[in-house]
């Protein structure tokens, strides 16, 4: 009886249209609306460590990279005790003196990085170029319109975050070839300043590696937490290797050069203003002296050529 019930209920069934039989679902979403598809996956602790090395090269136009042999973390406290100090005396220094600058000593930080991923994000950051297209497919994730998965098309070569398959395929062929990449060699400390700050490299370098750069190290009455032993085990694992400014690579003695101007930028632009004002003055001295040489050349000759005209009366006249 059972049976008899179960198939009439089966033939009164209705057949399914052909718009029923026709019509395209949404395609299954692969990745949550706040995560577009990434090359690498993002929970992973690599992926968020390159994110944040391609953020703070960004973000840091001034580092310098020291390399350390074991430090303890007595010794890293230290030493970031006393560099955090140096700091903030450089920002007393340019606010008594009533420069508008913006305080830096709580965003200047030393930290130890993973030299693998640093030198991806390294080529990431010089290397990889979005098109306009591709940035402008990306999904924002904060932005609460932003459509659901389903609605983003599913071709990882639309997105252009630095996770994506686009920059994975872009910086591939430029591995190994970063000018960075060879002294990006054991383990690396960088010290990330947020803005292109002479006198800041001046005072870093002076409590890193002033023997180094030939700075004279701060005195024990004036500085007495440098010369404890914490910090000077510390220090004798530093070396300097190499320091970047505004995407160029430079060396200890450039680095030693900027480290001394004076005046941070201010006092560099000053110089470049004499500079160049002393070059417009010596050009218009030229200039002056060119024409004033020609006028007496010609004066000369015009009256040498007045001479050879006057006949033998006019010369006896005025000989007379």
């Amino acid at each position: 009886m059972a049976i008899a019930a179960r198939y009439a209920s089966t033939a009164t069934t209705p057949a399914a249209t052909h718009e029923q039989m026709t019509r395209s679902f949404a395609p299954i979403a692969h990745y949550p609306s706040s995560q577009p598809p990434s090359h690498r996956k993002p929970e992973y602790r690599r992926s968020q460590l390159l994110r944040q090395y391609t953020s703070m090269i960004r973000t840091a136009p001034l580092m310098v990279f020291l390399q350390h042999d074991n430090l303890q973390s007595v010794e890293w406290t230290a030493i970031r005790r006393e560099l955090a100090q140096a700091m903030r005396k450089v920002d007393e220094k340019i606010a008594a003196e009533g420069r508008s600058a913006p305080a830096l000593a709580p965003h200047i930080k030393v930290q130890i990085v993973q030299t693998r991923i640093f030198e991806v994000a390294l080529r990431i950051v010089e290397y990889f170029r979005p098109t306009t297209t591709a940035a402008a497919a990306t999904p924002s994730a904060v932005d609460p319109v932003t459509p659901t998965s389903a609605e983003i098309p599913l071709d990882d070569a639309a997105f252009a975050h630095d996770l994506s398959r686009a920059a994975h395929d872009a910086v591939r062929p430029m591995r190994g070839k970063h000018e960075l990449t060879p002294l990006l060699v054991g383990p690396i400390a960088v010290l990330t300043i947020p803005q292109v700050s002479p006198e800041h490299l001046k005072a870093a370098l002076t409590i890193l590696a002033p023997k180094i750069v030939g700075l004279p190290a701060p005195t024990r009455k004036a500085n007495p937490g440098w010369h404890e032993v914490p910090v000077q085990n510390g220090l004798s694992k530093l070396s300097l290797i190499a320091a970047r400014m505004d995407g160029q690579v430079m060396d200890v003695e450039q680095s030693k050069w900027v480290s001394s101007i004076e005046g941070g930028m201010d006092g560099l632009r000053s110089q470049l203003v004499t500079a160049l004002q002393s070059i417009g003055s010596s050009i218009t001295s030229t200039l002056e002296g060119a024409g004033k040489s020609l006028y007496f050349t010609l004066e000369s000759r015009r009256s040498v050529l007045e001479e050879e005209q006057k006949g033998p009366e006019e010369k006896k006249d005025e000989s007379a």
